[in-house]
């Protein structure tokens, strides 16, 4: 058993004891974070997606009570204290009851099943513990899955198709939370695979796993955590992105016939559309110019990935980062200090923001020997930059994990 692991079998022990929660002899299931090789910002666009399930988790020790009540206690969020509720008596959706307490995850994830027929008539005890940097690495996503599962498994019910989980966990954010995510982060945790890379096709919603070609460098998948905390999609830029993109994919349909900015994939196209836009839309031009040569570039990285030429991913990654932070214009101050010292240090691939942008994470892909001196760039040029989180940043090296698992209980 891995250090962190025992780490958080102590906290989640703590936690049961404190509060009295009875979740021993039940299990415990553990739920990745996940890094986005590509698209990032793509899923509500329409493109397909590729990424892996990393190993910063959720960790939750549950048992169920015999009753028809939900007890729950996060060591992460300590001031929001027990969290209780009788089965079918949550807040209404988007209420301010719910705006600031993580307690809207498992009331969503209530609310949700029931709004889809699924009976809910077992309650159950549990203490959650993670280590989910609060930005870029899909903490909700990872909490709304773990929850979802939970709540199928203590009340012998099951998914109704493949899909369904990464549907249902989409709709606790976007119809219960009022967060406007797509599906990236729910298909790239819940399809994790140990040691693979998880594609999924928009067009059939289907999942395939891609291996890494044979003869690739020893590489490590870096994650590096501002200590800054977005407040949510539904309070970012992430949301005012979103509608962009929406708002030119109908102003272009009726002349061009695309259903979202994904459809433009040929150049003539492209070019028409900008043209036809860009004088009066300018800022929603710039969207699409990112969204359309990040998926050219997909493709170009998948068969790097395949190939084992990790140094072409890099230098994709790095090129969408420049994307994202200039046309898309997603990231943010902290996310970019944190790209501008891992891009000065030698083997360090390609960098860029991840996630949902403005605060968070930033990420890098980074040759094996090159990870110690990416660290003491960090821990020397971070905290002169953005001393208001000297204390607060972290760096992250990361494995490629199964992003589901359940483990014996405490």
């Amino acid at each position: 058993m891995s250090t962190t692991e025992q780490q958080a079998l102590n906290e989640l022990a703590k936690l049961a004891q404190q509060s009295g929660l009875q979740v021993s002899g039940g299990k415990i299931r553990r739920t990745s974070s996940r890094f986005c090789l590509g698209v990032e910002h793509g899923d509500y666009n329409g493109t397909a997606l590729f990424g892996v399930g990393t190993d910063r988790f959720i960790w939750m020790a549950y048992k169920p009570n015999g009753t028809d009540r939900v007890r729950l206690l996060s060591g992460n969020f300590p001031h929001d204290g027990l969290v209780e509720f009788t089965l079918g008596t949550v807040p209404s959706p988007k209420s301010a009851a719910i705006a600031d307490t993580w307690a809207r995850f498992p009331f969503g994830v209530d609310f949700i099943l029931r709004r889809a027929g699924f009976k809910l008539e077992q309650g159950f005890d549990a203490v959650l513990w993670g280590n989910i940097p609060g930005g870029g690495m899909s903490r909700s996503a990872s909490l709304a899955i773990n929850l979802l599962l939970t709540f199928f498994e203590v009340n012998g019910l099951a998914p109704r198709n493949e899909m369904d989980v990464v549907d249902l966990a989409q709709a606790v954010e976007n119809d219960y939370i009022g967060s406007p995510c797509g599906k990236l982060d729910q298909i790239m945790i819940y399809f994790a695979k140990d040691g693979m890379g998880t594609y999924y096709d928009p067009k059939n919603r289907k999942i395939s796993y891609v291996p890494l070609g044979q003869g690739a460098l020893d590489f490590r998948i870096v994650s590096l955590d501002t200590g800054t905390v977005r407040p949510g999609l539904e309070k970012s830029t992430y949301r005012v992105r979103r509608a962009e993109c929406e708002q030119l994919a109908a102003l272009a349909k009726p002349d061009f016939g695309i259903t979202c900015l994904a459809d433009v994939k040929d150049a003539a196209l492209y070019q028409k559309i900008m043209a036809h836009f860009g004088p009066k839309y300018p800022n929603l031009c710039e969207r699409l110019d990112y969204i359309f040569h990040a998926q050219q570039r997909f493709y170009q990285m998948m068969d790097a990935w395949k190939r084992g030429d990790i140094e072409t991913v890099g230098r994709i990654f790095r090129q969408d980062g420049v994307g994202l932070r200039d046309d898309y214009k997603i990231s943010g101050p902290e996310l970019e200090t944190m790209c501008d010292i891992a891009r000065a240090v030698p083997g360090v691939l390609g960098e860029r923001m991840l996630g949902g942008g403005d605060k968070g994470a930033s990420g890098a892909l980074v040759r094996a020997e090159a990870v110690n001196a990416l660290q003491a760039a960090v821990d020397s040029a971070y905290p002169r930059s953005r001393p208001a989180y000297a204390d607060k940043y972290a760096m992250h090296v990361c494995r490629v994990v199964e992003g589901v698992k359940v483990l014996p209980g405490l």
